[in-house]
């Protein structure tokens, strides 16, 4: 039995994941809205018909990637579970959630550091990813409050670069070498720490 190809916003979400698997693999230059139909099991135009130019696309990469990661956050808020009920510690909330991501979703997360680099020569990509960063920093701000942080939308930001890195050097950088036990350990030590610096204070 032929498998149905999906439609409207079903449709839109398989382009999405067709051009960040793409620019996971092939880079930036294996991504065009052919390949994405190709990719995508989608008549031939069907890329182009939703997203016409190639910045449209790219900036669709990185709002289907923001989806995932806020669906990815406990539905009930900070310190509580996938069923938005039971508590969680937070700090292992964060842990939890940063390996998951480096387990789960290696494609996210190396078409996000192409993406990054070439929003620096695009307005309209660097608003997108600016504003998804700024949504994200704001739960993980709520996170930070809920573990006492002083000031805790200031301290998103350095707790956020600090997991953006680890998260890199994870595809990209020696800690690709690592145990899934041996990096998720490393991400506890290292959130461990920052948040008890950040309690402290100067």
């Amino acid at each position: 039995m032929t498998k149905q190809a999906p439609r409207g916003v079903d449709r839109q979400d398989a382009i999405a994941d067709a051009a960040i698997h793409l620019v996971a693999t092939r880079g930036l230059r294996g991504l065009t809205h052919r390949a994405v139909d190709a990719e995508a099991g989608l008549p031939p135009g069907s890329t182009s018909y939703y997203l016409r130019t190639r910045s449209a696309l790219l900036t669709a990469c990185v709002n289907r990637m923001l989806a995932r990661d806020v669906a990815g956050m406990p539905p009930g808020g900070p310190g509580s579970d996938a069923s938005g009920s039971a508590a969680v510690d937070p700090v292992e909330l964060m842990v939890a959630m940063t390996a998951g991501l480096a387990r789960e979703r290696p494609d996210d997360l190396v078409a996000r550091y192409e993406l990054s680099l070439e929003a620096s020569r695009q307005p309209e990509l660097r608003a997108a990813i600016d504003e998804g960063g700024r949504q994200l920093r704001l739960m993980l701000g709520q996170l930070l409050a809920s573990l006492g942080v002083p000031d805790p939308q200031t301290a998103a930001w350095p707790v956020a670069a600090m997991l953006d890195g680890l998260l890199y050097d994870r595809v990209a950088g020696v800690g690709a070498t690592l145990s899934p036990e041996a990096f998720e350990a490393g991400v506890r030590r290292s959130v461990t720490a920052l948040i008890a610096g950040l309690r402290d204070g100067p």
